[in-house]
């Protein structure tokens, strides 16, 4: 009840004498105006979550652009899902995207949770709890921060605190976050870890404990090497080993009475084998191992990608079924047994995609195949992979779409391309903006200052301050004739706003207020 009084005191609000604002239309995707309101600035911050602000203030608005929240401030300060941040004269406020209120505008600094706030005013701090709607004051600290699990660290006088735990009084040395669901803790008796509720899930007895990914943990404890990983109940010890285990960045090796003999992973052995003299990690989850006799091979996260059994003196990641190598400071390619299918003949070499490379001979780069035949001469300053049977290639600060074979795809060279997630190519050539399709060909002219594409045939252009949409067609969806475009794709919608400024007329009907009341997943 309390909230449904709310959303109708602030539909009240609205009504206000006429003032100067800007004509809002909203079409569907079919073309067709499906309703206009006026306001200076609409922003949609998210599926169905859109603010308007006019001459009475800011507002959370209904689909159909009607006021539902007074937000109470100036501006949107930042939407954070599902939290707005809205900034007023005294400060910064939050109400949740569903419109209930939740701080005041009158704090310096909010970060946000899934269900919680955390608010500074100076040096002091409160936590606001979605779950009671209740605002408690954690009192005065240094600093604060909310982690990426929900819990708070307040940090005061060189100690560390957990107000939300079951014992908010009790100081750490050290609470540290990490990528993890787990933060690590250190008293004087040694490190641990603690879950999202503030509980220990491994007791602080570790001489030493760094995370290492996810939620799996290096530690060392009087003479033995451990894994282990959190759980929301338990932390579980995956490997330990009275052997000596070192650690560099994300490398982890067991020597055995000195000697190389295990590449571990996150939760145990990755790799256990006799005759190892050299470990380099070149990837995420990629090791250039060397054995003795001189042979490397290449070591994935599921097995060898590469056998060792190559003279190469370094195995890149590689695709297509061959992977980059080194030997006598020149680059070929080796297959998945080691074997060279392309000889070591080139200055550089990049990878395969579409059963074609670039190569280096000199400053410039060309094109192989698979057999390592030339398929054109290096003259270009760069080529990036070759995707839907082209590629971008640079020559004297022009950007070019060729073929395998070096021709051109387009006929002449531009400012500048990039390759679109959509298949769609952004060209820039003389300070405007066009549009290739994914074979090359010119959809929209290069004569717009910006070209969005939203979707495989919805583009949102600009030109000298105005605004408009095309299809992939070149037909025009609706003219450059609006001074701003926002797309609701949740609610497929169109909001376009007009050049002219035009009189406010605030009219609401208090009584439908009710009907605007925003409800999860509506």
């Amino acid at each position: 009840m309390r909230n449904l009084i709310y959303l109708v005191f602030g539909s009240f609000l609205f009504l206000a004498s006429p003032s100067m604002g800007q004509s809002w239309e909203v079409y569907d995707f079919g073309g067709s105006l499906q309703t206009s309101a006026t306001y200076q600035e609409i922003d949609i911050l998210g599926e169905s979550v859109i603010t308007g602000k006019n001459a009475e203030g800011l507002f959370l608005l209904s689909p159909d652009l009607r006021p539902v929240v007074n937000l109470q401030g100036q501006e949107v300060f930042q939407y954070l899902k599902p939290w707005i941040l809205v900034k007023g004269p005294k400060g910064i406020g939050a109400f949740h995207e569903y419109g209930q209120p939740a701080l005041p505008l009158e704090y310096e600094e909010i970060s946000t949770f899934t269900n919680r706030l955390l608010a500074r005013k100076g040096t002091d701090y409160w936590i606001y709890e979605k779950s009671t709607g209740k605002t408690k004051w954690l009192g005065a600290a240094e600093e604060a921060k909310l982690t990426r699990n929900g819990q708070v660290i307040l940090k005061n006088q060189g100690s560390y605190y957990l107000p939300l735990s079951s014992n908010p009084e009790k100081a750490y040395e050290l609470l540290l976050e990490n990528q993890g669901n787990f933060l690590l803790a250190k008293e004087a008796s040694g490190f641990g870890l603690i879950n999202q509720f503030g509980d220990y899930v491994l007791d602080p007895v570790l001489d030493q404990l760094e995370p290492t990914r996810g939620d799996n943990y290096f530690g060392f404890d009087e003479n033995q090497y451990l894994l282990i990983r959190g759980f929301e109940a338990s932390a579980q010890v995956r490997y330990n080993s009275y052997h000596k285990i070192t650690k560099e960045g994300d490398l982890l090796l067991e020597f055995i009475h000195g000697k190389l003999r295990r590449v571990l992973e996150e939760e145990g052995i990755l790799l256990d084998a006799v005759g190892m003299e050299e470990v380099k990690l070149i990837a995420p989850d990629a090791f250039n191992i060397r054995f003795r006799e001189n042979k490397l091979g290449l070591l994935g996260k599921q097995g060898w990608l590469v056998a060792p059994n190559s003279d190469a003196e370094w195995i890149g990641i590689g695709s297509e079924g061959l992977f980059p190598a080194l030997k006598h400071g020149n680059y070929g390619f080796v297959n998945s047994e080691g074997a060279w299918i392309i000889p070591p003949s080139f200055m550089e070499v990049g990878s395969f995609s579409e059963k074609v490379s670039s190569y280096r001979t000199g400053a410039t780069w060309g094109t192989i195949n698979v057999e390592g035949k030339i398929l054109s001469e290096a003259k270009w300053e760069k080529i990036t992979n070759f995707s839907g049977g082209l590629a971008i290639a640079i020559s004297a600060g022009k950007h070019y779409l060729i073929y395998p074979s070096g021709e051109l795809a387009y006929p002449e060279g531009l400012d500048q391309i990039s390759k679109l997630k959509e298949g769609f190519y952004l060209v820039e050539n003389n300070a405007k903006t066009g549009l290739l399709n994914s074979l090359g060909k010119l959809i929209l002219p290069i004569a717009f200052d910006q070209i969005q594409v939203e979707q495989k045939d919805f583009f949102r252009v600009e030109n000298e301050g105005l605004s408009g949409v095309m299809r992939a067609n070149g037909n025009v969806f609706l003219p450059l004739n609006y001074s701003q475009v926002a797309i609701d794709w949740n609610e497929q919608k169109v909001f376009v706003k007009s050049q002219e400024e035009v009189v406010e007329k605030a009219e609401v009907n208090p009584t439908s207020a009710t009907q605007g009341k925003r409800k999860k997943g509506v």
